[in-house]
Parts: structure tokens; sequence; C-alpha cells
């Protein structure tokens, strides 16, 4: 949600930073709506106040043995009882429209992030390790993995596309992967541990900006509650209507959670395999900080998604987004995308986002800058994954596959592997 406040003092510079992601000026519509709520609440504490005076005047004139001037009085009474609720009507409707137009806005681009219009203007920012010289032509994740326990077909015929059975030492592998992640991020990398709801309401869904723009992309339940698209939205809410007193440390949470997506937008996407899928898991990062903090601990999320690569041995690199391919709470992301020697592509694996006061504003998150402080401002919040399982199992498989069909362990994972070296073709 976007400070009206500042909209009012510089449109200006509102619309220039709409711009930047190739929208229309917006700040006089909604300056508009805010006038005529504005409007509406002056005359309506205009009348409230006059109602109260002329009821309190109706008795000094009773008292007074005027009753002409009391029963004019009560006439006066009468009629602004009448016609407030319909002022009051009105004033809500005025609000509610400007709320919705705000609500339906994206985040401003910060300083610094490159103008484009989609990935292709995205700007790379560094790479990590050379990828592996493979002496056979290495397969893809979708034509291997089934040999191995990923079966498409079974997961399919139960719950339809974009949804995988996985069997065995695959399964194993699975999990391997999201509780090394959760234990790296958790004792290397200062995030606390939670074990989130994953049904949540509508105002958790709008405090992190996927209502009501992106209810398309999301499953709801039969009771009115939305399975998470990722644990941001569980763990950011943590802190929904929350005045936090003491800031001086950044909050961090993670939490390894299943993660559910309808991909709406993702038609014809990534249709083969286990890129793209309706359930995962993910290993999600979260940070609850002062303005001034941002930085730092923006970079801070971003070195702890690459941890994981870099124990994994995995190659990747970074990317910055550009304003055109921003999601709609971000101000600025960094995208780690991993090597994918059968797509011989780099693949996103992890989007780390910092959104300033983006999301705190929809949730009322605040903080006391000073200990005892009167007043409180908006915490930022940032998050990122640390990292998605589904696709980081790929990674594995693509990158350490052996030409007679096996995919070698990485050493990072051999403790939570139960002495498997190697996922072997199950025949």
């Amino acid at each position: 949600m976007h400070d009206l406040r500042s909209i009012r003092e510089n449109p200006v510079a509102f619309d220039a930073a709409l711009a930047k992601r190739g929208l229309e000026p917006q700040s006089a519509t909604l300056l508009v709506l805010d006038e005529d709520r504005r409007s509406l609440t002056t005359r309506l504490q205009e009348m409230q106040s006059r109602r109260n005076e002329a009821s309190k005047a109706i008795g000094q004139a009773m008292g007074q043995g005027d009753k002409d001037k009391a029963e004019a009085l009560k006439a006066e009474v009468a009629e602004l009882k009448q016609s407030m609720p319909a002022l009051e009507e009105e004033e809500r409707a005025k609000a509610k429209a400007l709320n919705d137009a705000l609500a339906a806005i994206p985040n401003l681009p910060a300083d610094g992030v490159p103008e484009g219009a989609d990935e292709d203007d995205n700007k790379e920012v560094s790479r990590w390790t050379v990828p592996r010289a493979f002496h056979f032509k290495p397969a893809e994740h979708a034509d291997m993995g089934p040999a191995l326990g990923m079966d498409f077909e079974t997961g399919a015929s139960m719950s339809g596309a974009r949804f995988t059975f996985l069997r065995g030492q695959m399964a194993r592998l699975n999990r391997a992967l999201g509780q090394f992640m959760l234990d790296r991020q958790t004792g290397e990398n200062g995030y606390t541990e939670c074990a989130p709801p994953l049904l949540v309401r509508d105002e958790a869904l709008f405090g992190t900006g996927q209502l009501p723009k992106f209810a398309e992309d999301l499953f709801r339940t039969t009771d009115d509650r939305w399975l998470i698209p990722t644990a941001e939205v569980s763990l950011t809410n943590s802190v929904r209507e929350q005045i936090i007193d003491d800031l001086s440390a950044p909050i961090r949470l993670t939490a390894l959670t299943p993660c559910f997506r309808s991909e709406a937008g993702a038609a014809g996407k990534d249709t083969r395999g286990f890129i793209r899928q309706h359930q995962f898991d993910k290993v999600e990062l979260v940070s609850i900080c002062r303005p001034e903090d941002a930085h730092t601990e923006h970079e801070h999320m971003l070195e702890s998604a690459e941890s994981i690569l870099k124990a994994l041995e995995l190659p990747y690199r970074v990317v910055m987004l550009c304003t055109g391919d921003m999601g709609f709470g971000a101000r600025k992301t960094f995208d780690i995308e991993v090597w994918l020697p059968g797509q011989d592509a780099y693949r996103e694996i992890s989007s780390v986002s910092w959104c300033g006061d983006f999301q705190a504003r929809r949730m009322n998150a605040r903080y006391r800058p000073e200990d005892g402080a009167k007043k409180t401002e908006f915490v930022h919040t940032l998050n990122g994954s640390g990292l998605a399982v589904g696709r980081t199992l790929v990674a594995v498989l693509e990158n350490y596959q052996n030409e007679d069909g096996s995919v070698s362990v990485p050493e990072a994972l051999a403790p939570y592997m139960g002495g498997l070296q190697k996922l072997e073709p199950m025949g």
C-alpha cells in the first residue's frame, strides 16, 4: 500500500516511478478520490459538532422557557440525524474506492533498479563456479527422473497435471534437501525456524499483496480460507497489527512448508517435469527490520540463499530484476538462477526481494524507533526462497547425473541420506 501523504506532496515523482514499471499516471485519480473522501469527512465532522451543540442548546432553551427555540433546535437535530447516514455511507464508498485503487497499484522500484519491460532487460550481477563439462550428453530430469522414482504418471492420475508422486530414494532426496536447507538457515544464517499455518484468511494474503490482484493464482477452500502459495504469507503476517518495541536487530524467520499455486498465469510453461508444480516444498526466508537496516538485510538474505547452492556445489548466477519483471510487492529483487545442464540454461531457483514498507502498510505492522517513543513507524519487510526444494532437486539430478543413469549424492547431503551415495535406476 502506498503513503497518501507522499502522493499528495509529490504526485509527479509518484507517477514517474510508476512509469518505470510501464504504468500510466495514477496520482490525479487518487487525489480526486482522496479530496472527495476528505471533504465528506469534514462535512460529517461539522454536522456531528453542530448536532452536539444543538442538542445541548435544547436543554438550555427549555430551562429558559423558550419553547419555540427548543422546538426549532429539535427539528434541526432531527434533520441532521436523518441526513447523516447517507453521507456516512457515501464517505465509506469513497474510502473503499480509494483503498481499492491504492491496493491495485504495485510497489515503486528503488533507485538503481534497471528499467525494462521483461526478463530480457534483467541485469546479471554475478556468477558462481563453472558448469561441469560432461563427456556424454546430459539428460533432462523429466527424462531420467522416472527411472529413479519421480513418478509423473501416478501423480497426474490421482490429481491431474502438475502433480508428481515421489517414491523411495527420490522422496528421501527431496526430504534431505529440505532438512539440509532448514538446518543451514537456522544454524548458520540466523533465522528462527517456524511451523506456520498452511491455511490463511483473506487479510493475510492482502497483507503480503497476493489479494485482491492475484486471486486466480491461488487455491481457495470451501470455508473461504486459502492455501498458502508461499510461507512468506504466514511468516510476514506474524507481525500483522503489531507494534514492535525493540527492532534493533532484524527479526529473521524461516519455514519449510508445502506451497500451493494454481499457476493460472503460467499456462503452457514448463508442462514437462518437476519445475512448475501445483504443490511443492520450499524453505522460505522472511526478515522484518528497520528502514536503515534494509539494504544490509537484503544482502544477507541473498547470501543466505546462495550459501545453499555453494554447499551443494551447484553453478548459478545472480540477476537483478528490471522494473518490468519485478513482483507486485517488491522494490528491488535479486533472482538466483541455477544451471541445468539438461536444459543447457540457467533457471530461477530463488527470488530475494526487499518490499520497503509496502506490505507493512497493508498489515499495519509498526515499530518504535526508540525505547518508549510514542511515535511509531512502519517496518520494512523482505522475503526470499532459501531454496525452492523441488527446483533444487531438479538441479541435483541434472548436475550430478552419471552416464549409466544414476545420480551421485552431493557430499553436503550425506548426513541426511542414511549412507546412500547414489540414486540408482530402479529397473
